[in-house]
């Protein structure tokens, strides 16, 4: 299966067509707001773990205004998921996402 890293112009357009404008994204690794700060962190994950995409793993679960799941992200080129982590996020009311609260389940040794 090949892969092709999404181009920052791209994660960008997905970024801005799912997350509010003031939405936030908060983590062990990243605590920014913002289209372009999701962006580049979405990014530098793409540059830490080239050849890697994300896979959701499970079903969403929610309630209220927030949701939660679970995710790898996995390598095209043998199947194996080098990083998982969970995601609680909340939505703004119109569909798009105002807050990602990041969680991290499993990490390669020494990250």
């Amino acid at each position: 299966m090949a892969y092709s890293p999404p181009e920052l112009a791209g994660i960008r357009r997905a970024v801005a067509g799912a997350h509010d404008s003031g939405g936030s994204c908060t983590g062990p690794l990243a605590d920014v707001g913002g289209h372009e700060g999701i962006a580049a962190v979405i990014a530098a994950a793409h540059e830490q773990f080239p050849g890697f995409g994300f896979r959701l793993t499970g079903a969403v679960d929610g309630h209220h205004d927030t949701a939660r799941f679970s995710w790898e992200l996995v390598s095209a080129a043998d199947g194996s998921a080098a990083v998982a982590g969970s995601d609680v996020i909340t939505p703004d009311g119109q569909g798009r996402i105002r807050a990602v609260l990041g969680f991290l389940d499993r990490v390669p040794a020494g990250e």
